[in-house]
């Protein structure tokens, strides 16, 4: 960002934006629409009052008192190691399948009519299944997120091992790159930028699996207090409970955003370079 001002004869001169207007920019931007939504709903709901839709300073309330109590423990957090169990657990299912299926031209043949089978069923119908097969414990809710994670890390895994530049490949083997080095030093660095797309993909689905598996005789958990809430017609609670999902979600979306960008710094770096030369 710059700011213009006249020169001598009357020219424009940009000067660069100082750190403190260039972060108030920044803050504005991140801010801004978050803020005119909040004020949109406290319009609304001040102006229509109804018992299904508080005010944002009730639910505020409710959200102070309800999370900041005992329910950190006893429901964040359990939901949280679910979530991330059965995302770390999609990930490397994927991520192995996906570089197995991808090197092999046959098995990729043979595999992907029931990968897309499979990818079509979708995953909340595999709940009640899951709760047979599994029970109605921890492993239940993690193999429901695992369930619906995989497909996404899987499948574009296998796009991407299977697109490796093949001028790349046959340099590496004509310097004696297989097996294990050829997987790390070219196969999953090529691959790297639709692994993480997958990776990218799976994590909201995996936000919303853990919610669906915990509404399912569950007594912890972030889902099961929300439904719990709704029950009880705990319509501010209910809300809050809503509140903390959209939370974890931006904290995990940015927590992976920064990954991401440390893992993918030189595709990124090739991809600004192509941009300034275009």
């Amino acid at each position: 960002m710059s700011t213009a001002r006249k020169g001598w004869g009357g020219t424009a001169r940009k000067r660069p934006a100082g750190p403190l207007r260039r972060a108030g920019l920044r803050l504005l931007r991140v801010l801004g629409l978050p803020v005119l939504l909040i004020l949109g709903w406290w319009a609304y709901s001040s102006a229509n009052p109804t018992f299904y839709l508080p005010t944002p300073g009730r639910v505020a309330t409710a959200f102070a008192e309800v999370w900041f109590s005992a329910r950190i423990t006893e429901d964040v957090l359990p939901s949280v190691g679910r979530l991330l169990t059965g995302y770390a657990l999609a990930g490397l299912l994927g991520i192995g399948l996906g570089v197995a299926i991808g090197s092999s031209r046959t098995l990729r043949a043979a595999a992907e009519p029931v990968l897309e089978f499979f990818r079509a069923v979708p995953p909340p119908v595999l709940v009640p299944l899951i709760m047979l097969l599994a029970g109605l414990d921890t492993a239940m809710k993690v193999l429901v997120i695992v369930s619906g994670c995989v497909w996404p890390v899987l499948l574009n895994t296998v796009e991407g091992v299977r697109a490796v530049d093949e001028v790349l490949d046959d340099t590496g083997r004509c310097f004696g790159l297989r097996g294990a080095a050829r997987l790390r030093h070219l196969v999953l660095p090529a691959a790297s930028p639709q692994i993480m797309a997958g990776l990218r993909q799976a994590l909201s689905i995996g936000i919303i699996l853990m919610v669906i598996g915990e509404m399912f005789a569950s007594t912890s958990g972030l889902g099961h207090t929300v439904v719990l809430f709704q029950r009880g017609f705990a319509i501010p609670e209910m809300w809050s409970g809503i509140v903390v999902l959209g939370l974890l979600g931006f904290g995990l979306s940015v927590a992976f955003r920064a990954v991401e960008r440390r893992i993918l710094a030189w595709h990124l770096a090739r991809g600004e370079e192509r941009g300034r030369h275009a």
